[in-house]
């Protein structure tokens, strides 16, 4: 399973949507406006993590599995790691 940092996350997040040539604004539209562009770009910023039904909302828009969410190596489990 391959882990993710924030900003490795941060970066396919903004890759994937402009790849399929959307903005924030339409990934928002196309959640039929569950949440708002500010969330989703709280989310893409990494400063938010989506509830499990709207990562999988964005994983569909997206093209991504919407489990990468979940699956971010923080600074602190690495320092764990190092430490132990």
């Amino acid at each position: 399973m391959l882990l993710l940092t924030t900003k490795e996350l941060q970066d396919l997040l903004i890759k994937k949507r402009e790849m399929l040539d959307l903005t924030q604004q339409d990934v928002v539209d196309l959640t039929d406006s569950i949440i708002t562009r500010q969330y989703y770009g709280m989310i893409e910023n990494g400063e938010r993590r989506p509830s499990v039904d709207v990562a999988k909302m964005i994983g569909k828009i997206l093209k991504v599995d919407w489990t990468i969410f979940f699956e971010i190596k923080s600074n602190q489990m690495l320092r764990k790691k190092d430490l132990a």
